[in-house]
């Protein structure tokens, strides 16, 4: 089973874990440009394959179709970015569980990606160093003893990691203290990516700034504690806003009402009334619906996914329809 399937330690608020190297190869330029110093550098890697092992594929973007791509962008696997700026030059190493990812020509050669359930950093942690001391062995990296792992932009020298979680934070958001902890957060040196009005979702993700002058564990420990403050925060504001009064218990059940009974639904109206039904199946709320089915709802919703599970294409209008039918299916299954 994927692991955006499976459930993971604290996920009612935490929904991932990613750990992020960036690496380059010694013996290239960064940043390539050149179509045959590309082409020299991907066959370096698909002729050590079988070597590095962990049954990973190479694929090229401009060979992928684009449904599929944008199905891996919805899980957040690769980025949209990625996909827009390097279709012509990149490529990816992927296993079919998903759940490592490496990018080739994005910013730099490597963006080795690790994914996790739940709240899981040092685990995820554990198996991207294991990788990435393979791949280092295998292909070498462009290294310095002063700055560490070499990366395209200087910032991201040193570990080069990049360590996120992303949350669930309905509560926080609907009790009006989400700004006071985003000023929190940002004063600890995090990056904070959040558009709650634009996608929906009440979706938090943090991720350190830095990663020169700090090592691996240090970057780990720093999110770890701030994470579980939020975890210990969103939990204590679902208790609260449980208790006050019916409302929130009103909303939830209606939420859970149009998913199950309308005729056509937008991707974003599923994403605002999933986030209440997902609250009310870990506050108890909803007794009729599994966490297993919400993770289902949440990726099979979207229109990639969507579009790929059913192997046909539609227009909005008809992926609207055929959202009503799968929430439909996947409740009733």
């Amino acid at each position: 089973m994927s692991w955006y399937m499976q459930g993971g330690p604290d996920s009612d608020v935490v929904i991932s874990t990613r750990i992020r190297f960036a690496r380059n190869i010694a013996g290239f330029k960064f940043d390539l440009q050149n179509e045959q110093e590309i082409q020299k550098l991907e066959e370096k890697i698909k002729d050590n394959l079988y070597a590095i092992g962990y049954g990973l594929k190479f694929f090229k973007l401009k060979d992928m179709d684009d449904i599929t791509k944008m199905s891996l962008v919805e899980k957040n696997i690769i980025s949209p970015e990625f996909i827009l700026n390097k279709n012509e030059k990149g490529s990816i190493l992927i296993n079919d569980d998903e759940n490592i990812c490496i990018m080739i020509n994005e910013e730099d050669h490597l963006k080795l990606q690790v994914f996790s359930s739940g709240f899981d950093l040092e685990n995820t942690l554990n198996l991207a160093i294991e990788i990435d001391q393979k791949l280092e062995e295998i292909l070498g990296y462009a290294t310095s003893k002063k700055y560490g792992y070499l990366t395209t932009y200087p910032n991201n020298c040193g570990t080069a990691l990049k360590a996120s979680v992303m949350l669930h934070m309905p509560a926080m958001l609907r009790a009006g203290n989400i700004n006071n902890i985003l000023y929190t957060i940002s004063s600890f040196e995090l990056n904070v990516k959040c558009d709650f009005e634009k996608n929906h979702n009440d979706i938090l993700q943090i991720s350190n700034k830095r990663t020169l002058g700090l090592t691996e564990k240090e970057i780990i420990e720093n999110i770890k504690v701030i994470t579980q403050k939020l975890i210990e925060q969103e939990r204590k504001a679902r208790k609260m806003l449980a208790n006050a009064n019916m409302d929130l218990e009103d909303k939830i059940c209606r939420s859970y009402g149009i998913i199950t009974n309308c005729k056509k639904i937008s991707e974003e109206e599923t994403n605002k009334l999933l986030s209440n039904v997902k609250l009310g199946v870990d506050l108890g709320i909803l007794q009729k619906i599994t966490d297993a089915k919400i993770r289902k709802l949440y990726l099979y919703t979207k229109p990639a996914n969507m579009q790929k599970k059913l192997g046909m294409q539609y227009d909005k209008l008809n992926q609207d329809i055929k959202r009503a039918e799968i929430i439909k299916t996947i409740v009733n299954s």
